[in-house]
């Protein structure tokens, strides 16, 4: 009975251990005064047309306890891109697949900024932005997949509905946004 136990508890640590995504980090620093952590850009939206592209990637953060979300929107255009921006009312709301809504608050004020990519002619347009996670219902991110993510801009707001998975032509690689948060907010914990 007592290997059988040893057994069934060794095996729960390997399922687990296997369940848990591996951490990798941009930057990792501690010292004496600061401790940081982040998490690579990941791809969580992508919309591709002939003109146009848009991108929204995801990166946490943990900076002296605190966890951040690194909200990143790039655009690229033929055409010219009207400016989007985050002030201290932004906020993005994500729906969870339980149906709880788990808001973050924006953490200032910023304004996307344009770019000219003369080669490719293209108008770039890049935003980014930290949200504070609140108390309530960060432990249902480590637990339910997100099903739609409405992000209220200075101006507007939009919807964005997340995917169980997507293969990016333009960002080469296989993404599994509904599950982010699941895979790797305990990478920042």
């Amino acid at each position: 009975m007592k290997n059988y136990l040893s057994a069934l508890l060794f095996l729960t640590g390997i399922i687990a251990n296997a369940q848990q995504k591996n951490c990798d980090y941009d930057i990792d620093e501690k010292t004496d005064s600061t401790f940081i952590k982040k998490t690579p850009d990941y791809l969580i939206h992508e919309k591709d047309f002939v003109n146009s592209s848009d991108f929204i990637l995801f990166s946490l953060i943990n900076s002296d306890g605190t966890p951040y979300l690194n909200f990143q929107l790039l655009q690229k255009s033929k055409d010219f891109i009207n400016p989007k921006c985050f002030d201290t009312a932004s906020k993005i709301s994500l729906q969870l697949s339980n149906g709880k809504i788990v808001t973050l608050l924006s953490a200032g004020d910023i304004c996307s900024q344009l770019n000219y990519n003369e080669k490719e002619k293209n108008n770039i347009r890049m935003l980014n932005n930290y949200f504070l996670f609140g108390k309530e219902g960060y432990e249902d991110l480590k637990k339910y997949p997100i099903s739609l993510m409405k992000v209220k801009f200075a101006t507007e707001t939009v919807d964005y509905v997340f995917k169980k998975e997507f293969k990016s032509e333009k960002i080469k690689g296989e993404y599994f946004p509904e599950n982010y948060f699941i895979n790797y907010l305990n990478c920042v914990e």
